[in-house]
Parts: structure tokens; C-alpha cells; sequence
């Protein structure tokens, strides 16, 4: 992968915008385990100081870019709601978060390596960005008027025996996350916010995670701090 690939990957802002719902033709999905399989419980995951540089946006904030331009986006409070009513743009982002696909899965599986594994890399600094992507999810669905539950994946999910097996499992997770929001993408067609925090978390996977984990397949599961550095990616 190179730096130019990645360059382009640091204009991926996960912006979390005020607008207006309408239709969609989606449905609320249910958990269920993710490139890993159930059982071990994972440990937080660790949040960087902004995020590496793919998940930045032109806002103002920290934290990787979440706003408007207008400072950091902040996670919903609140009592949790039942899930949207399908086909609508709410059950759109409620299952972008929610699906197996989706940004919470995939936030617990990324810990459930960090857990068995220690500090690795490209997790460290994925599982960051995860943490930037559900909250651009979840400021959506409280403009809808819905707050989403805790990541109810989080210690379900068991990380692969090794880390080249780890790697290569969310190569292919990152595209079936790139699927997801091509599928999704039609479903928030009319909602300008919905619409550009689909578009910015598909790229991320695209042009951020999958060439991370691509290369961490080459390198024998896992990348030094050089190695990452090379593709663009420096840890704060």
C-alpha cells in the first residue's frame, strides 16, 4: 500500500450532520457473531488521541474528524429505544451499527485481539477508529430520536487462534463492511447526513482497514510501528 493510497484515505471525514429523515427499504438486524466466534471476553479497546490520520475530517474536533466542522461529536445519552421502524433512514444507520457487518461487531472483534494479542497493530489503531465510526452512527439515530444499546457484542466474540488468521479474516470482513454500505447507501438516499456518513465509514474500510490488513497478511499477522508509519498511519 502506498502513501499516496493512504493520503487519500486521511480526506475520509466521519461527519455527523443535522438534516431531515425520509424513507428507506431496510430492516433492523439482531447481534450475531462476527469474523471470530463467541466466548471470550474481551477488554476495553483503547482510544487514541484523534485517530490516525484516514479518519480525520475537516472538522474542528478531536477524535477523528466526527463533527460538523464545528467541534468533537459526542456519543448519545440516554434511555435506550426500541430499534426504528423498518424502512426508514434511521433502520438504515440502526443496522450500519447494529448488523453483524456493522461498527459494533466489528469494535468487539478488533478487542477481542488486542485482548489475546496485547497492543497489536493494525488493531490498536482500527479499533480507535471504530470508536469514531459508532459515534458518527450513533449522533445520526439520535437526530431520529433513537439511542442505540451498548455494544452488545462486546465480550461474545472470540479472537482467531493466531493473528495471520485474524488478519485474513477481517480482509474479508472489511469487504463484506464495504457490501453492507453499498447496500445500504440506497436506503439513505434523500437524508444528506445519513448519506455522507455511509459514504465516508465505506471509504474508511475501503481505503483505510482492508489495505492495513492486507498488508498485515504479508507481514505475518500483525505490523511494527514502522511499518504502519510507512503506510501513513503514526500513533498518538
Amino acid at each position: 500500500m502506498k502513501r499516496a493510497a493512504i493520503v487519500l484515505a486521511s480526506a475520509i471525514a466521519v461527519a455527523a450532520i443535522g438534516g431531515c429523515s425520509s424513507t428507506a427499504t431496510t430492516t433492523s438486524t439482531t447481534p450475531a457473531a462476527t469474523p471470530a466466534t463467541a466466548s471470550a471476553a474481551p477488554t476495553a479497546g483503547r482510544m487514541g488521541s484523534g485517530g490516525p490520520p484516514s479518519d480525520r475530517g475537516p472538522g474542528n474536533g478531536v477524535g477523528g474528524g466526527m463533527g460538523n466542522g464545528n467541534g468533537p461529536a459526542r456519543a448519545t445519552t440516554g434511555a435506550v429505544t426500541a430499534a426504528p421502524p423498518a424502512g426508514t433512514v434511521a433502520a438504515a444507520a440502526w443496522e450500519a451499527l447494529m448488523s453483524r457487518e456493522g461498527e459494533y461487531a466489528a469494535a468487539a472483534s478488533y478487542q477481542a485481539v488486542i485482548a489475546k494479542f496485547g497492543d497489536v497493530e493494525p488493531y490498536v489503531s482500527i479499533e480507535a477508529m471504530e470508536q469514531n465510526h459508532i459515534q458518527a452512527l450513533t449522533r445520526q439515530l439520535s437526530r431520529f430520536g433513537f439511542v442505540p444499546p451498548a455494544n452488545p457484542y462486546a465480550g461474545t466474540i472470540a479472537a482467531p487462534a493466531d493473528l495471520v488468521t485474524a488478519a485474513q479474516a477481517w480482509v474479508d470482513g472489511e469487504r463484506k463492511n464495504v457490501a453492507l454500505y453499498d447496500r445500504l447507501a440506497a436506503a439513505a438516499t434523500g437524508d444528506a447526513g445519513v448519506t455522507r456518513v455511509f459514504t465516508n465509514l465505506r471509504r474508511s474500510s475501503l481505503d483505510a482497514h482492508l489495505p492495513l490488513f492486507e498488508a498485515a497478511v504479508k507481514a505475518g499477522g500483525s505490523l511494527t510501528e514502522p511499518q504502519m508509519a510507512e503506510l501513513g498511519f503514526v500513533r498518538h
